[in-house]
């Protein structure tokens, strides 16, 4: 390896050994669990409870399925790009930056969404909001990760164990509050299909599935922090794995209990459901505290998400698809820049108030992306049958074809919803296709990701010498 690849490598690092699969999983729940807070229960009014239950079992299986798939090809390919080092692994450069876009999409919108909402929040408890508060928020969790990956992940955890608290002790008040009456107590339209389980027909499943994904959105961020764990071959799919089923546990308690005790009908119109049903069962003093801990939800999920699109910056700079300064890490191998300069941009949108435009926008992303990672578990298993694979996916590639599947109907089902958010985000898309072709394309700093993996070995084999 020249000189010059190792010096450039040398500025391009990120601290190994931080995270064990604990942490890894604990990041996997922040990613999501203002999911858990708000905006699921807006399926209940495109679709009625068993319409929005459908859909959430659907894109269960469908999250389920990818993270299966995500779980062997981190353990096969960690490197800090997570679904955009897969991708470009199965099919090229093209087909890496393609899903990296995709990727990149959701997670540069996702915390200008959750700041609008942080915002909200803020302002029923203080009457603060506006620009001041979004900029407040980024500045100080952009300059907690400033500190470290290690200190950072520790705080996220905290902040993601007192959301999940305050989700379970919702819960325990809410079961003996429970009428499966109040499940459909939405009134039947003259939709095609409608019925008391199905009000809204079969079209309010279909537009309800960006909601059901709330349940979930971002865990397949785990992988980002490939380069990062302890022992990546194990810790990345025990993390991600681990994450998704405490998830399946957390969305089940929320989607039957809470429009169990509060009623369907009124929790398919709340900003606040599970603060709304505790009112309606009587412990006011309980949603009075979930209330404040709903803010750590939020909070949780934008810490953790700057986490996740700064590690994926970082990875498509220091390929060249981006402005290569991007991914100069710091003493204390922190990539300074990838946090920032998608924080600015973040802040920018945020200006904007539309937090359910801009959020569907990162759900079209998110549905793109996995599409893109589910396909190159196919295709790393037809093209790349001897890689080694430290876990396989149960089902092989019958299981990553679910999740294609899915994908692509829960792609149409964000059309179906909000055809603005769709035509927006293929806008951003072709911008960014442009881009690449007509400029990174010709600057990556290796021509395959065997490639780039090979130079990074070699360049931290090389530092270990000089030391």
């Amino acid at each position: 390896m020249s000189t010059n690849n190792t010096e450039y490598l040398a500025k391009r690092q990120l601290k190994r050994g931080t995270a064990g699969w604990l942490l890894l999983a604990g990041l996997g729940v922040s990613y999501v669990i203002s999911g858990d807070f708000a905006g699921w229960n807006f399926g209940i009014a495109e679709a009625g409870w068993g319409g929005f239950a459908i859909a959430a079992v659907l894109m269960a299986v469908m999250y389920l399925a990818l993270v299966l798939s995500l779980a062997e090809m981190s353990a096969a390919v960690p490197a800090a790009g997570g679904g955009y080092s897969f991708a470009r692994q199965a099919m090229g450069p093209a087909g890496g930056y393609l899903t990296g876009l995709a990727v990149l999409i959701e997670y540069a919108l996702a915390p200008a969404a959750i700041v609008i909402f942080i915002g909200s929040a803020v302002e029923a408890l203080t009457g603060f909001n506006g620009p001041w508060v979004y900029a407040l928020f980024y500045l100080l969790f952009v300059g907690i990760h400033l500190a470290g990956v290690g200190e950072a992940l520790k705080v996220m955890m905290v902040i993601s164990g007192l959301a999940v608290l305050a989700i379970i002790a919702t819960a325990f008040v809410l079961i003996t509050n429970f009428d499966a009456s109040r499940l459909f107590d939405v009134p039947v339209t003259d939709a095609v299909g409608a019925s008391e389980f199905l009000p809204l027909g079969w079209y309010g499943v279909w537009a309800a599935l960006p909601f059901a994904m709330w349940l979930f959105l971002a865990v397949e961020g785990v992988p980002l922090a490939a380069e990062e764990a302890k022992d990546p071959a194990k810790d990345v799919p025990k993390g991600i794995i681990g994450a998704m089923i405490f998830l399946l546990f957390t969305a089940f308690l929320v989607v039957v209990l809470v429009p169990g005790a509060g009623g369907a009908a009124a929790m398919g119109a709340s900003a606040v459901p599970l603060v709304d049903a505790l009112n309606a069962s009587g412990s006011e003093g309980l949603a009075t505290v979930v209330n404040i801990l709903g803010l750590a939800g939020l909070v949780a999920s934008f810490f953790s998400i700057i986490y996740g699109y700064s590690r994926l910056v970082f990875a498509l700079s220091r390929a060249g698809y981006l402005s290569r300064s991007l991914s100069i890490t710091t003493n204390r191998k922190v990539p300074a820049r990838a946090l920032i300069v998608p924080a600015v941009f973040g802040f920018l949108v945020s200006l904007s108030g539309e937090g359910d435009l801009i959020l569907a926008m990162a759900v079209v992303g998110a549905t793109v992306s996995y599409a893109l990672m589910a396909l190159s578990h196919i295709l790393l298993r037809v093209k790349q049958p001897d890689l080694p694979r430290p876990y396989k996916t149960p089902g092989g590639v019958v299981t990553s074809s679910i999740a294609l599947v899915l994908s692509l109907i829960a792609l149409t089902g964000v059309y179906a919803f909000d055809p603005r958010a769709f035509l927006y985000t293929m806008m951003l898309f072709i911008v960014g296709a442009v881009y690449y072709f007509g400029y990174s394309s010709k600057h990556l700093v290796a021509k395959s990701a065997d490639e780039e993996f090979a130079m990074l070995a070699d360049a931290e084999s090389d530092l270990e010498m000089a030391k």
